[in-house]
């Protein structure tokens, strides 16, 4: 997956915007960040649950990875774009979206 197939995904979801954080790229819901892009590094960090994180690291621990330390512990995950297909980059966005978006906004999307 490329940085741009990213963005294209992540606009997709309901009331997602843009911005930047750090000078990354960033996607928002309900005014906080769900993923963070790194272009240069090939990569997006997620914020997940982290039962989700769990899943996804144990699942394919070639693709995710979590951070180190507490952002790692808190459910932030990177993702590897490089060998990631559509289907698994749809899911974990999916993924983050639900866990950071407002329940009234999960709630008239689930």
């Amino acid at each position: 997956m490329l940085p741009e197939d990213v963005r294209a995904l992540a606009l997709m979801l309901p009331e997602t915007v843009a911005g930047a954080h750090r000078g990354n790229p960033d996607f928002r819901v309900g005014g906080r960040v769900f993923a963070t892009l790194w272009v240069e590094e090939d990569r997006v960090v997620l914020r997940l649950a982290p039962a989700d994180q769990a899943e996804l690291c144990e699942a394919e621990p070639d693709l995710f990875t979590p951070l180190d330390g507490a952002w790692g512990r808190r459910g932030w995950t990177n993702l590897d774009l490089d060998p990631c297909e559509e289907e698994t980059l749809r899911a974990a966005l999916l993924a983050a979206w639900r866990f950071t978006a407002p329940a009234i906004l999960r709630a008239a999307y689930a």
